[in-house]
């Protein structure tokens, strides 16, 4: 029979391609609806047929929640994004094969810093609450210089606001259709945005009811400021950059004249000094503790403490307290109940007035200035009066910045809002770190970076931003009768007006026309910080208190797959959210991604400049070819990034195409038809399983190899181990295409039990392994399926070791096939080292070895013969350890 011939018999394409299947089938998946979440599938128990079959927390067992990362919309997806949600979906398609309703929704993290920061780059403008809105103000058309960008066009709020709204609705449509070509099997109508109005309702609910419970409370202390953002920073948001400085040693004088000297790195702050601590150990300085001494150039009297913080080794031993250094002055300040001299305002510059009790007259030369100009202008004043101490010494220390930011953190005073997290609360925190305990981690060592982030903690969760672009704050204030807001006593709104915005809306019992008067209201003009919205994605998408039975039915979740770097942040403030809320956690298992590094193994960031973006990739060698890349990389571990790995996809995906179509070509296809159909349609006629099986000791060993491979990858997916999953299935794979197929060929072009055989093995071996590798490799896999089976290859149940052994008939041993291909790779050797075709006759082979180890290859010797065309092949037991295949030509 013609190849041509069994082609068309088979309905197989000619020319199999992997060039455009992308388009195709992600087309077709969504005319089809092949990845939508099947409710009736997801009966809550207690509420219909699932009742019998409940699972933890009282859910269905036959649902599988996903807690999929929103990914921040302010640029371009990068190589990093692919990695870690391929990871997620080969999750999502591997339960949904196991015959769950996977419930796998796709959401878009779009308010806060990053998308106002991307407007103002892209259009050149900057926001003034201050200003009227303008219903005809346009942006530009095109993108503006970066003299546009320095001298940015102020607009009013509300303008501003719907320009992010505007440009994140582009990049959502161009970060959708960069995961639809990568073949994500998200349920497209479960997409969400953390600025909509159910993400706004649902945060304000949230917080509304902390408040209720006094998990939220305000509070006027001083806060880590971003002078660049003009916003206060969490503790999570934090991080130190080695940065240049130099110790200034400065002279006080204490009671009786005696000089004390201390090393500082900010002598800008010299005006808001308290204090000076020493170690309570350090005998030095014991005689001074409890005493007071004078500030140099000021003259301010400031008493001198005994504090465990204070290191006896670090520069003289003692240290100036000034409000506020660093977070060891807040420290010091809080515990030594210090007073407050604030100096550096929330523009970053040294304010007008000096605080209460320092002497106007040598502060006026530093009102004004920025901290660098204050510091050169005070460092000048005190080398004038003899106070500054030799030259000052310079230093490399780390310095506390804002992850997004470009400028040092401040300390001010400020008023915000804060949400518990045990920071200050110590059985609150011993709970939150027994939640952790309760959590199923992946990689298993992720847990240590909870651990250590929860028991370092030193605050409450400051939540309030001020900022533009974000969920408002849900609050209202009372004004007395001369105007001064009732901070004590916030006005909250009824959950049913939710979502609302206090700078538009006026406060219950209130209207419009009081806003800002003696006797009315003034509303909240701060925004939610972006966790405080993010930290609830379960609830947001699950339909908390809008969809009941949904909420009941996914929730907890099963899976929170996530970045390593954002435990402290998105997975420990969800478990927070989830435990005042809920009582449990959100859900039961978190897969942590690793980082994705360059060819040098540096950390890609955009911040480096070594970032690759996905698309051009996935354009030119096919997405299948780029998600085997990232499958080959385990949840927790670095992958760098490597070309060559995606084009070992891209031949993979073409060997398939290739394998495929030989087998079916060799009839596989019709062991899978009735036995009265003799289509020659493209798709075969509705199947009825014909009781065929594998008799041939070889097809026999084959299947019997699949039923391991099967166990160990169903093993490895349970697991969250994709690249275990994938490896054993490839390399049964190409075991599968260079022996047994070779072997088998010309057995299964006959006719017969034997063909048969051969064909029955075939069919159920290709069935099995398109299903095992379909996670990964979704596109080929489902073109391939397409070809000879009905619907899809991702609703197909997924294998089974009983599937696989059911179609043999008696029992298989792997080792045979692997005897099988090792005499045939010698007979291809010894034909190679000649130079001779494949198809090159063998007049005459001898196989020696083990009594033993021949008599098991008399099973496969005609299959052997005919894949090596041996005229005769003679057994010559016992002259050799092993096996030995000699060739005469």
């Amino acid at each position: 029979m013609t190849e041509t011939a069994r082609t068309a018999r088979t309905g197989l394409p000619e020319r199999p391609t992997l060039d455009g299947l992308e388009e195709r089938w992600a087309r077709r998946w969504q005319e089809e609806g092949t990845y939508a979440f099947d409710r009736s599938k997801a009966t809550v128990p207690g509420r219909g047929a699932a009742a019998d079959a409940p699972s933890r927390n009282g859910r269905s067992k036959d649902v599988y929640s996903i807690d999929t990362p929103p990914p921040t919309v302010s640029g371009e997806l990068h190589m990093g994004h692919v990695y870690s949600y391929t990871h997620t979906d080969t999750v999502a398609r591997y339960q949904r094969m196991r015959g769950k309703a996977v419930f796998y929704p796709m959401g878009w993290d779009d308010n806060g810093l990053p998308t106002e920061r991307r407007v103002q780059n892209v259009y050149g403008v900057r926001c003034d609450p201050a200003l009227p809105y303008d219903p005809v103000w346009r942006p530009p058309a095109t993108p503006v210089d970066d003299a546009a960008r320095r001298d940015p066009t102020p607009i009013s709020r509300r303008n501003f606001i719907e320009l992010c709204e505007q440009l994140t609705v582009t990049d959502e449509q161009a970060f959708e259709a960069l995961w639809r070509r990568l073949g994500l099997s998200v349920d497209w109508s479960l997409t969400y945005t953390t600025i909509g109005r159910i993400a706004r309702a649902t945060s304000q609910r949230a917080f509304v009811r902390n408040l209720r419970r006094g998990e939220a409370y305000q509070s006027e202390a001083p806060t880590l400021w971003d002078v660049g953002f003009a916003t206060a920073v969490a503790q999570a948001e934090l991080e130190d950059r080695e940065r240049p400085g130099a110790y200034h040693r400065l002279r006080f004088v204490a009671s009786g004249g005696r000089e004390v000297l201390i090393d500082t790195t900010r002598p800008e702050l010299l005006p808001a000094c308290v204090a000076l601590v020493c170690h309570p150990d350090d005998e030095r300085y014991a005689d001074l503790v409890g005493g007071s001494v004078r500030t140099p150039l000021f003259g301010v009297e400031v008493p001198l403490h005994a504090h465990p913080l204070a290191d006896p080794a670090k520069g003289t031993g003692v240290a100036m307290v000034s409000t506020f250094g660093d977070l060891t002055d807040v420290t010091w300040w809080r515990e030594l109940r210090l007073p407050t001299r604030v100096v550096i305002g929330r523009d970053g510059r040294l304010l007008a007035e000096p605080p209460a009790g320092v002497p106007a007259q040598p502060y006026a030369a530093l009102a004004g200035q920025t901290v660098n100009g204050a510091r050169r202008e005070i460092v000048g004043m005190l080398a004038d009066t003899g106070d500054l101490i030799g030259e000052p010494r310079p230093i490399t220390h780390p310095v506390k910045f804002y992850e997004r930011g470009d400028r040092p953190l401040e300390i001010v005073s400020t008023r915000q809002w804060y949400l518990r997290n045990g920071g200050r609360d110590d059985a609150l925190r011993a709970t939150l770190l027994a939640r952790g305990e309760e959590l199923h981690w992946v990689p298993a060592h992720m847990k240590h970076r909870y651990d250590h982030w929860v028991g370092g903690l030193t605050g409450d969760w400051l939540v309030s931003r001020q900022r533009f672009f974000g969920v408002p704050v849900p609050v209202w204030y009372r004004l007395d009768d001369i105007g001064e807001p009732d901070w004590s006593h916030p006005l909250t709104p009824d959950e049913s007006a939710l979502p609302v915005d206090p700078s538009s809306d006026p406060a219950p019992g209130y209207d419009e026309s009081q806003r800002g008067q003696p006797g009315g209201f003034v509303g909240d003009p701060d925004v939610l910080d972006t966790w405080a919205t993010s930290s609830l994605t379960p609830q947001i998408v699950g339909g908390w208190e809008t969809d009941p039975d949904l909420f009941a039915t996914i929730f907890p979740m099963d899976l929170r797959p996530q970045g390593q770097e954002i435990i402290r942040t998105w997975l420990f403030d969800t478990v927070v959210r989830s435990h005042f809320e809920h009582g449990v956690l959100p859900w039961r298992d978190t897969v942590l991604s690793g980082w994705i590094l360059d060819p040098d193994h540096k950390k890609m960031a955009k911040s480096k400049g070594n970032v690759v973006t996905p698309l051009a990739l996935l354009e030119q060698h096919g997405s299948d070819a780029v998600r085997y890349w990232a499958a080959s990389g385990k949840p927790g571990m670095d992958l760098a990034f490597d070309p060559a790995q995606i084009k070992i996809g891209r031949r993979l995906g073409t060997k398939l195409l290739n394998a495929s179509k030989f087998a079916l070509g060799l009839g596989a296809a019709d062991a899978l038809r009735a036995p009265n159909d003799n289509s020659s349609s493209a798709r075969p006629t509705p199947r009825r399983d014909l009781e065929l099986s594998a008799t041939a000791p070889l097809d026999r060993a084959m299947l019997a190899e699949l039923a391991t491979v099967v166990t160990a990858a169903s093993t490895a997916f349970d697991a969250y181990d994709h690249t275990a999953a994938l490896q054993v299935t490839e390399a049964f794979f190409w075991r599968f295409c260079d022996d047994y197929i070779e072997l088998v060929k010309e057995r299964a072009y006959g006719t017969g039990a034997a063909a048969d055989s051969a064909r029955a093995a075939l069919a159920s071996a290709l069935s099995v392994q398109l299903r095992l590798f379909a996670p990964v490799l979704p596109y080929v896999t489902e073109e391939i399926w397409s070809w000879w089976r009905y619907g899809s290859v991702h609703r197909a149940p997924w294998p089974t070791t009983h599937e696989v052994t059911r179609s043999i008939e008696g029992s298989g041993d792997p080792a045979l096939l692997r005897l099988a291909g090792d005499a045939l790779s010698q007979v291809r050797r010894a034909k190679s080292e000649r130079k001779l075709s494949m198809k090159a006759e063998v007049p005459l082979a001898e196989a020696l070895g083990p009594a033993a180890l021949l008599e098991q290859l008399t099973l496969v010797a005609d299959d052997l013969r005919a894949a090596g065309r041996i005229g005769k092949l003679d057994l010559l037991p016992d002259r050799t350890p092993e096996l030995v295949i000699a060739c005469a030509f």
